[in-house]
C-alpha cells in the first residue's frame, strides 16, 4: 500500500480505499510497533499497512515491542488487586462522587455500558491528566479537565499510576504517529491536538462468575469505547474480554505475554468517518479467579474539533458526522453511563 502525495499535502493510500470492509474475524491481528521507535522508514511504511488494515477490518489488535517497561505493568496491577482488597468504607473515601471530573472509586455495579444492562460487575478506579484546579480549562468548566484524588496512606498506589500513565502517553504518542502514516497523512498530524488529551487510566477489578449467567449483568456489558483508542493490559492466564465480529460472533481477546490489546473507539471512527472500526466488546469473567485489567483511553484536547480527516472524505465519501468537540462527545457519553456523571452535571447546570 503506497502513499501518493497529492496537492493539498494528503497521501492517497494505494488500494487502500474508504470503503470499509469488516470481516468475519476470528482472531485479533498482532501488529509489531517497533518500527516507530527504529525510525526504519521502509518498516514504517509496511506498520501502516498492516495496521490500517486491522482497523479497517477488525477494530482491534495487539501490539508487541511498545517499549513500555514490564515492572511498571506489573507495579501497577500489584497496587490495584492491593487497593481492591481494601474495606468498602475505606474505597468509598475517594468515590468518583467527590470528584467532578470522574475521577476517583467506583463501587460494583454503578457502571452501565450497556444501556439494555442491569449493571456492570466490578470496581474501579480511575485517574487522568492531573491538572491543578486553579488551571484556566478548569475554570472555563471544561468539566474532563482537574485534579486526581488519592486514597489517603497508599503511596505506593498513587506512584504506581502515576508511572503508568506517564507510559502510557509516551505509547498513544507513537501509536498516534502510526495511525497518521496508517491514513495517508503527516507522520505528526495530530501532534497539536493532543498537548493536553483526555486521557483516562482505569484500574479495574472483575470477581469470577459462576453457573448460569444472565447477559444483562456481566463484568461489563457490551460497548464501544468513546475515545480516540484504548490501550489495554491483561493479567496472563484470566480469559475475560471478547470482541464481536461482522457475523455476531464473539471472539476471544485473551492475554497474549508482551502484549497489549489496542482497539479502535468512536471518536477515532468519527474522525475517519467510519472506515475505522470502533467494535463492539465485553467482559466475562468465567475463569473461576479474580480478574484485574489496566485500559488506557486516550482522546484529543478538550477543545479539538471531531470531524471527517482530509483523507476519509471524496465525492463519493461525503462526511457523515456534524462536528463535535473532543470534550463534549465524552460528555455526553459519561452521562449515559454513569448515574452519578450525569446528576453531577444536571446540578451544575442549575447552579
Amino acid at each position: 500500500m503506497k502513499a501518493l502525495e497529492t496537492g493539498n499535502g494528503v497521501r492517497v493510500m494505494k488500494n487502500g480505499g474508504l470503503d470499509p470492509q469488516r470481516i468475519s474475524f476470528d482472531k485479533i491481528p498482532i501488529i509489531d510497533l517497533e518500527p516507530m521507535f527504529s525510525g526504519d522508514a521502509a518498516a514504517k511504511e509496511r506498520l501502516a499497512e498492516e495496521l490500517r488494515k486491522a482497523c479497517t477490518e477488525v477494530g482491534f489488535l495487539y501490539i508487541k515491542n511498545h517499549h513500555v517497561p514490564q515492572e511498571v505493568i506489573q507495579k501497577t496491577f500489584d497496587v490495584a488487586e492491593d487497593y481492591f482488597a481494601l474495606p468498602d468504607d475505606v474505597k468509598m473515601q475517594n468515590h468518583v462522587s467527590k470528584s467532578k471530573n470522574n475521577r476517583g472509586y467506583a463501587a460494583m455495579l454503578e457502571e452501565n455500558t450497556d444501556p439494555t444492562a442491569r449493571g456492570d460487575l466490578h470496581q474501579s478506579f480511575d485517574i487522568a491528566l492531573d491538572v491543578p484546579a486553579d488551571d484556566s480549562d478548569v475554570l472555563a468548566g471544561k468539566v474532563l479537565y482537574g485534579p486526581n484524588q488519592w486514597p489517603a496512606d497508599q503511596p505506593q498506589f498513587r506512584a504506581a499510576l502515576e508511572a503508568y500513565h506517564v507510559e502510557m502517553l509516551k505509547l498513544s504518542g507513537h501509536l498516534l504517529h502510526a495511525f497518521a502514516l496508517s491514513l495517508g497523512l503527516e507522520e505528526t498530524y495530530f501532534d497539536s491536538m493532543v498537548d493536553k488529551p483526555l486521557a483516562t487510566l482505569r484500574v479495574l477489578h472483575y470477581p469470577p462468575q459462576f453457573g448460569e449467567i444472565d447477559d444483562r449483568q456481566i463484568g461489563i456489558g457490551a460497548h464501544s469505547d468513546y475515545e480516540c483508542f484504548t490501550i489495554l493490559a491483561q493479567k496472563k492466564g484470566i480469559s475475560a474480554l471478547q470482541v464481536l465480529n461482522a457475523s455476531g460472533e464473539w471472539i476471544a481477546a485473551d492475554p497474549i505475554p508482551g502484549c497489549f490489546v489496542v482497539n479502535i473507539g468512536d471518536q477515532m471512527a468519527r474522525w475517519t468517518n467510519d472506515l475505522f472500526a470502533s467494535t463492539v466488546h465485553r467482559a466475562i469473567n468465567r475463569s473461576g479467579k479474580e480478574r484485574y485489567s489496566i485500559p488506557f483511553f486516550f482522546g484529543p484536547n478538550y477543545d479539538t474539533v471531531l470531524e471527517a480527516l482530509p483523507s476519509c472524505v471524496d465525492v463519493d465519501h461525503p462526511a457523515k458526522y456534524e462536528p463535535v468537540t473532543s470534550g463534549d462527545y465524552v460528555n455526553g457519553r459519561f452521562a449515559a453511563t454513569f448515574a452519578h456523571y450525569a446528576e453531577a452535571q444536571k446540578q451544575d447546570a442549575t447552579v
